[in-house]
């Protein structure tokens, strides 16, 4: 059957939410113009997988009015009732490099107990490239989520600011392999003498895909 904007608007108002959900799904096929109007009222939909369906969305369609997306992703981010809505606006957020949701990201992050909504928030911080972001990104160094804390140090190298750099190289001896290899990825993107180092002792790992990927960052270098 082919998909029109009045086929997925019908699916968008049925009282069934499989139906919304599969509205919501193939708004992908539209012309962002006309999905854009209509992926509004999803957002606010009364089931949390539609609500997430068409946040997650937003961060390809928001494009179409970033003030009215901003609006809506910063409603769901502190009001939506469910952790993965929430993880899904500030994954939005980030994406769209919505750097006005800053002050909301960071409050949230200091008020929620849900690991993935902190989880997203960090990683958000790195994508908005905002180096108001240093002091948060620091803290969540220290987080008791090993995600949390991977993530930090992923989104310590976005930012790009070289004051992360002596907080990061002891990490270097970190005992799970994933983190050593976000490490090499940080490093890499912040550069300088002390980074290099580090990267050179990463370069001899005993994990060969952190061995190699030190290896081929300083020959980028």
């Amino acid at each position: 059957m082919t998909i029109t904007p009045e086929s997925v608007q019908a699916l968008l108002h049925s009282e069934n939410f499989g139906d919304r959900l599969r509205g919501v799904n193939q708004l992908r096929q539209l012309q962002p113009a006309d999905a854009f109007p209509m992926i509004q009222a999803a957002v606010a939909d009364s089931s949390a997988r539609v609500r997430y369906a068409a946040v997650s969305q937003l961060a390809s369609l928001g494009h179409q009015d970033i003030t009215q997306t901003a609006a809506l992703l910063r409603d769901r981010l502190n009001n939506d009732p469910e952790p993965d809505v929430q993880a899904a606006a500030a994954d939005s957020l980030g994406a769209l490099k919505l750097q006005d949701a800053l002050e909301d990201l960071q409050q949230l992050y200091q008020q929620t107990s849900e690991w993935l909504v902190q989880f997203s928030i960090i990683a958000a911080l790195g994508e908005l490239g905002d180096p108001r972001a240093f002091g948060l990104l620091e803290t969540a160094l220290t987080s008791d989520n090993d995600l949390v804390e991977m993530a930090a140090i992923g989104s310590l190298g976005e930012l790009g600011d070289p004051r992360a750099i002596p907080l990061l190289v002891s990490y270097a001896s970190h005992p799970d392999w994933q983190v050593r290899h976000r490490l090499v990825q940080a490093l890499g993107r912040l550069g300088g003498a002390e980074a290099n180092s580090a990267l050179a002792t990463l370069a001899q790992d005993e994990v060969p895909q952190v061995a190699q990927e030190a290896q081929q960052t300083l020959q980028s270098a």
